[in-house]
């Protein structure tokens, strides 16, 4: 036989195999039905993947976005159905565990970044929704995910198991409350599992562990009373009446999860595009059940409440430094009544950012400024950074008139206190 008959043969029998391995491949992939990939792709929008897993520029779910931490630079994985960067050769097993436990194929630890011991509670249904998602309803990326960034020995891996049996231990799906509604529960689900809210709204204790993963239990108070994430405050989500959700209606809650904003304010920094990308989409049914769920929250008993009310509520001193700084500043838009523009400029007057027994997000704002959430078919409105125009006193003084007047029950801001959010806000620009 010939050197060239038998590369001929060679390269015959090696692209039968080849064949045959894709038919193989084929057989054993499963497929998912159109009506499983549209309620996966509902399921991620309710669970935010999107937010994290994209870059700035990026293509949708590849990975590469900074997450700074105080020990280094983490960046997010590329979760696209790319057999070789991606989770294309992920089984549901290997899917469910990554996202529900945090822990990759080959017994990889995530780090808590991934909102898993709030992802713990996805129900098997929804997890199996979202495994067709990503495997058959995203287009995959060949892009390899960035290490971090932190030094030896803080990438190792191995402490997180540690980390996940003292935090995280508990992966039981949500269980209903009989003694609650089915909107209800639903709202405790959406809130407690895929919206992983606590993640940004409750305290973080030693180990950087939510203090609390569900209003239930020895430190169940703290669920959602308030937390500083990324130079803001994300807001207590609690009964509070003071910087709380004590004087919202259901109907408040949800036009702010759908639009970004509603009488009493709008929504800033981080919330935006958790707006953006997730809650607007939600149904308004599940809109709802998460305002269901979050008025039922008793009050945090270590913020303060809702003073007394008093009749005529007690006007600003109008001829304050910070009056008069406010007049020249904010008053074209926010109106010398501090009663703002509906649906366009959100007023001062009982504002519970403005209240909030931490000033960070209202100090942030007169700084840096910032935007209202994109939502489709509403408009956009912009609030000016005031940083090269005023002094960290002028800001404090600013600060101090709005949180008091009109009613308002927030404390003095001082220089100082402006002066460390100016120079925590220039660390990340």
């Amino acid at each position: 036989m010939s050197v060239t008959n038998k590369k001929s043969r060679l390269h015959y029998v090696s692209g039968f195999l080849l064949i045959i391995g894709w038919v193989g491949f084929a057989q054993a992939s499963p497929r998912f039905s159109p009506q499983e990939i549209e309620r996966g792709a509902y399921v991620a929008k309710v669970g935010d993947c999107v937010a994290c897993h994209t870059a700035p520029g990026g293509k949708p779910f590849a990975g590469g976005l900074p997450m700074p931490l105080p020990m280094g630079t983490i960046y997010s994985s590329n979760i696209t159905p790319d057999p070789t960067d991606g989770i294309g050769k992920y089984t549901f097993e290997d899917f469910d565990r990554a996202v529900r436990k945090g822990v990759a194929p080959g017994g990889k630890y995530l780090y808590p970044a991934m909102p898993y011991p709030s992802y713990a509670k996805v129900t098997p249904e929804d997890m199996k929704a979202l495994y067709a998602y990503f495997m058959q309803g995203v287009k995959p990326v060949a892009q390899p995910d960035k290490p971090p960034t932190m030094i030896w020995p803080l990438t190792l891996r191995w402490p997180l198991a540690i980390w996940k049996w003292m935090y995280a231990s508990d992966d039981h799906a949500y269980q209903p409350d009989p003694k609650q509604s089915a909107q209800w529960n639903r709202g405790a689900y959406l809130v407690e599992g895929l919206g992983h809210c606590g993640a940004c709204h409750t305290p973080r204790g030693i180990g950087m562990q939510e203090k609390a993963l569900s209003a239930s239990g020895a430190d169940g108070s703290l669920f959602l009373s308030g937390a500083k994430v990324e130079n803001w405050y994300a807001s207590n989500l609690r009964g509070n009446g003071v910087g709380g959700l004590g004087g919202w209606s259901v109907a408040d809650i949800v036009q702010l999860l759908k639009t970004g904003r509603n009488s009493t304010g709008a929504a800033m920094g981080s919330m935006t595009e958790v707006i953006h990308h997730s809650s607007q989409h939600w149904t308004d049914a599940d809109l709802e059940a998460v305002a269901i769920y979050l008025k039922s929250l008793p009050a945090d008993p270590n913020k303060p409440r809702a003073p007394q009310p008093v009749a005529p509520a007690p006007q600003p001193d109008l001829h304050s430094v910070g009056s008069l700084a406010y007049a020249q500043h904010c008053a074209l838009c926010h109106q010398n009544d501090g009663e703002g523009a509906a649906g366009v400029f959100p007023a001062m007057a009982g504002n519970p950012t403005v209240e909030s027994r931490d000033a960070l997000n209202l100090i942030h704002v007169i700084l840096a400024g910032g935007q209202t959430a994109e939502v489709k078919g509403i408009h956009q409105f912009t609030m000016p950074a005031f940083a090269s125009v005023l002094s960290d006193q002028q800001v404090a003084d600013i600060a101090t008139f709005v949180r008091s007047g009109w009613g308002n029950s927030g404390a003095a801001v001082s220089a100082s206190e402006v002066a460390k959010v100016r120079a925590d806000i220039a660390k990340t620009h």
